[in-house]
């Protein structure tokens, strides 16, 4: 415990924190657009209970590359992080732990739906 200046060591200090669902989604938001290079207004997220613990779930489009790069060079799928799918899965594990760590509440799990895809040029990998 720290000290707390003006108050006797090892003496509590009534009181609650409390992290607001808003606050909680904002941050959720902001991960995910961060570790799957969406814009955070694109993200969708909610929280909902499970068995005590929060279960995330994450509605957003990703980015892909244009289908006639794609057509020319299929291995340029892999400059965009691979697969959708494969994307959406590497992303729930960095997702979950960064959200424990920014809000300090626990997560049991991470579910990202796909909800459409947005073409550009180039890409960042996960």
């Amino acid at each position: 415990m720290a000290a707390v200046p003006g108050h006797p060591p090892g003496v509590s200090l009534a009181g609650h924190n409390r992290i607001t669902t808003q606050a909680l989604t904002s941050t959720a938001r902001a991960v995910a657009a961060d570790v799957l290079g969406v814009p955070p207004v694109q993200v969708r997220a909610s929280f909902a209970d499970d068995r005590g613990l929060l279960a995330l779930t994450l509605a957003l489009p990703l980015p892909v590359p244009p289908l006639s790069r794609v057509a020319g060079d299929p291995d340029v799928v892999g400059t965009f992080g691979g697969p959708l799918w494969a994307r959406a899965e590497a992303a729930r594990s960095p997702i979950l732990e960064r959200v424990q760590e920014l809000t300090g509440t626990r997560l049991s799990r991470v579910d990202i739906r796909i909800i459409g895809s947005t073409v550009t040029k180039g890409a960042r990998v996960l």
